[in-house]
């Protein structure tokens, strides 16, 4: 009796161990990115940041979710008829990805329209170009592009005023993405390149 007590007494407790450990690293693995952060991101909220969708670029070609983030990708809602937050936006992040490049770190960047009224593929194919040659632009039709940004939480709306020149308004964060574990961060429009350069670098560095 008392052999069989030790018996089960002994892997009650290398049972513990072993869930304890596998306790730790599944939070290890959890907070892995927790000191590359500008605040607190909870676990919970970043399942549900990004998700499928299926778009079209420049050449008219047909692009998933799976093609345009093959990389650490910073992600950018926005419309080419914007006067101001998106082209300084994504002027901003092809600079970032300018600076982790200097340091071996590969960041590609993706502009997705939230405009698919006026932004056609051409038209978003200049737009970026004119900015960053090596920027992505994507659109859609409405409800592909309506897929597209509810899967990022994105807010737009088409603004009252002129038929032809009317704005849009929407989020303007940018979304950092990596293709193994999806959503990482996001940085608002007033986060410096080189802040922005120095987080992602610290990201690149725990992957």
């Amino acid at each position: 009796m008392t052999r069989i007590l030790a018996f089960f007494s002994l892997a009650a407790v290398l049972l513990g161990l072993a869930l304890g450990g596998f306790i730790v690293m599944r939070t290890a693995d959890r907070d892995r990115f927790a000191a590359c952060r500008d605040g607190a991101i909870a676990s919970g909220e970043t399942a549900g940041i990004g998700g499928p969708f299926s778009l079209v670029d420049a050449t008219g070609a047909r692009v998933s979710e799976r093609e345009a983030i093959t990389k650490l990708t910073l992600v950018y809602f926005g419309y080419t008829f914007c006067p101001d937050f998106c082209p300084n936006n994504l002027s901003r992040n092809a600079i970032v990805a300018e600076l982790l490049a200097e340091r071996g770190v590969e960041v590609d960047n993706v502009f997705i329209s939230i405009d698919p009224e006026r932004d056609t593929p051409e038209q978003v194919g200049d737009f970026t170009a004119a900015i960053d040659p090596a920027i992505r632009g994507l659109t859609g039709t409405k409800r592909e592009v309506a897929a597209a940004a509810s899967a990022y939480r994105i807010y737009f709306r088409k603004a009252e005023g002129d038929d032809e020149f009317y704005l849009m308004d929407h989020s303007t964060f940018t979304y950092l993405m990596d293709p193994e574990r999806g959503f990482l961060d996001f940085f608002a429009s007033d986060v410096p390149a080189g802040q922005m350069a120095e987080r992602i670098g610290c990201f690149a560095s725990k992957l």
